[in-house]
């Protein structure tokens, strides 16, 4: 028995001496594409650890330290080998270019983004089929047109107004959590109708807060792992379906329950090109996946977007002026579209806060296809050099990265809303402005964004005088899933003596 355990260590040792020697392979050894292929970067800012798993270490310690660093060394254009992966990455309007031109049939997101399919449900946006995931696309731009954003406004501001109002006359607190709670309760009134805002608001919050706490960085690898937050994850999806499902059985019934300007009544009428309704799940996954993409992002985004007006008091000064002008009738009248479209400082603002600090600064594709890109030799140079991408490499895109490029943009560190206004417009440059991606890959919700932003930006700068109250400015958390501020986000405010 002895000896039979011992040829089974032997063999189990050398089993695993021959995966690691075929790792190393994989590892070091050069790719077989030629040399059109991007430099693979072995060398990392971690040298006493090795080749292997240093970068590995590097990226997990400083994603965009190291995306910086290679790029200073290496060029717009490099890859990293993560394990079995290799992981290229592009840097800059050329190197871009590619990535947000072509399609899913070059680059696709479903490799990439399979880990989201516990969250939203099977056969939802990246586990849905072509035909099936246009016609879900389809309705929910439905559901942001301007048509639509113009009655978003007002609910949009009625929310604002009953929130800020329950501040007071004046106090301290942290704006990143007042304007979270603000962003899912406006969000819950343009996605999901009056009668789930006034009636279900809480039961959606916390089956919310489930759903988006299953969402860590081991999720990305194992979206499946047995984790209390997986399995709170799984049971929040389980009851939304049962609420919504409840929901559009009520409406449908009984006729009411909704003014019809809601997205969830878009959802409840699709039908999918062989002519059957959405079903429940698919309706409560597509109302989840809106929720994800705009929650998040939009609270973090005017969260930066005040506090860098309120850190710059020329700026601000200019915003508050643009309010009163806008509303120089009268500081009572009601917000719409078109006094939304007036506020070019603040829109600007709000396109600065999120170049600076954008919500996700890693964005992925899986290379199906072998990818020509072509860049120049050097900045500024007319002389080109191409690589081609290998298929089947993980293609990635750093908008935090690629929007703080000096030669891109003018001083880049610097907080400048005028870098976007007539006679500079620096975010002209093609692929070079991401802060809502870029080419066919534009985030469809940016406008609605925009609506939702600066009018709860809009009310709060009418009603309140606000100051920063953190000794430090607040940086980016890059270890977060969306990357929001790390710090004192702290305000006092105090009310205005005319407010809307």
């Amino acid at each position: 028995t002895g000896d039979v355990f011992s040829v089974i260590g032997l063999f189990t040792m050398l089993l695993i001496l021959a995966a690691a020697l075929l790792l190393i392979l994989v590892l070091i050894y050069p790719r077989q594409k030629g040399s059109k292929s991007p430099p693979l970067i072995n060398a990392s800012s971690i040298p006493i650890v090795g080749p292997i798993i240093a970068p590995l270490l590097e990226f997990g310690a400083s994603p965009m330290k190291m995306v910086q660093r290679c790029t200073e060394e290496f060029g717009p254009v490099f890859t990293v080998q993560f394990v079995t992966e290799r992981l290229t990455f592009l840097v800059g309007p050329e190197a871009q270019e590619p990535f947000f031109k072509l399609n899913d049939d070059y680059l696709s997101q479903d490799e990439v983004y399979g880990f989201m399919k516990p969250v939203f449900g099977p056969g939802v946006v990246y586990d849905a089929s072509k035909k099936n995931r246009q016609v879900q696309f389809q309705s929910m731009a439905n559901g942001l047109r301007v048509s639509r954003l113009k009655q978003y406004v007002a609910k949009i501001e009625k929310e604002s107004v009953n929130f800020f109002n329950d501040w007071g006359e004046s106090g301290e607190l942290d704006l990143l959590e007042a304007l979270s709670e603000l962003t899912i309760l406006t969000a819950s009134r343009c996605l999901h109708g009056n009668d789930v805002r006034e009636h279900l608001f809480k039961e959606v919050s916390k089956l919310y807060h489930d759903l988006d706490h299953g969402l860590t960085p081991l999720t990305v690898f194992f979206p499946n792992a047995p984790t209390e937050a997986h399995r709170k994850r799984n049971a929040a999806r389980e009851e939304m379906v049962k609420l919504f499902g409840e929901v559009i059985r009520k409406r449908r019934e009984s006729k009411s329950g909704s003014d019809g300007t809601d997205i969830l009544s878009i959802f409840m009428e699709t039908k999918y090109k062989d002519g059957k309704l959405l079903t429940d799940e698919d309706v409560t996954g597509l109302l989840i996946a809106l929720l994800f993409a705009g929650q998040h992002t939009s609270c973090i985004t005017s969260t930066w977007t005040s506090m860098f007006i309120a850190n710059h008091p020329d700026i601000l000064k200019r915003v508050i002026a643009e309010q009163k002008e806008v509303f120089s009738k009268s500081e009572s009248d009601a917000l719409d579209y078109d006094k939304i479209n007036q506020m070019e400082v603040l829109h600007n603002s709000m396109r600065e806060a999120l170049r600076l600090n954008p919500p996700l600064v890693l964005l992925m594709r899986k290379a199906l296809r072998d990818i020509p890109v072509t860049v120049p030799v050097k900045h500024g140079s007319d002389e080109k050099t191409q690589y081609v991408i290998p298929k089947g490499d993980i293609v990635m895109v750093s908008p935090a990265i690629g929007m703080r490029l000096p030669h891109v943009f003018k001083d880049p560190e610097n907080f400048d809303p005028d870098r976007y206004s007539e006679g500079r417009e620096e975010h002209k440059i093609p692929y070079a402005y991401l802060g809502f991606g870029g080419g066919m890959h534009s985030c469809m919700g940016q406008n609605f964004a925009f609506v939702q932003v600066k009018t709860i930006l809009s009310v709060l700068f009418r009603m309140y005088d606000i100051e920063l109250l953190c000794e430090k400015f607040p940086e980016p958390d890059y270890q977060a899933m969306v990357v929001g501020p790390k710090g004192d986000c702290r305000i006092r405010y105090k009310k205005r003596s005319i407010a809307a």
